[in-house]
């Protein structure tokens, strides 16, 4: 299986995730802290493109596809590959609930029960694999 070739610079990735956590008062080890300044776009957009091509790394494949509107999309989870149409296997959430996830902030039960995060099909159960940080 091909690995994904990353587009986002490890360190970028890193302090994006890194400004994000400092901005919603969580520090890199995951402890808290004061907020701070609301992240810019770009800080948002760079954090959750870096995670998601750090979850495609950790688990390759193509049967779940996870979708952040509007900062990115990646199929992971190995499985069925899926080639048209509307996948079987979908994950949707906001970018805060996505990072939230990501970095150990929020269960996966909880945001699937809160509403937070969109999960259809038999293979769309991240709870295994996050959180990444």
């Amino acid at each position: 299986m091909a690995i994904a070739r990353r587009r986002i610079d490890l360190e970028q990735g890193r302090a994006a995730l890194t400004a994000w956590q400092a901005a919603v008062g969580q520090s890199s080890a995951g402890q808290e802290a004061v907020p701070g300044t609301p992240p810019s776009r770009t800080v948002l957009a760079t954090a959750v493109r870096y995670s998601l091509e750090e979850l495609t790394a950790r688990a390759p494949g193509n049967s779940v596809e996870v979708r952040v509107p509007p900062f990115g999309v990646t199929q992971c989870v190995e499985g069925p590959r899926h080639t048209r149409g509307t996948p079987p296997n979908v994950v949707e959430c906001d970018a805060a609930t996505w990072l939230e996830l990501v970095t150990g902030r929020l269960a996966w039960s909880a945001a699937v029960d809160a509403g937070r995060v969109a999960a259809s099909g038999l293979r769309a159960d991240l709870s295994e694999l996050l959180p990444l940080f």
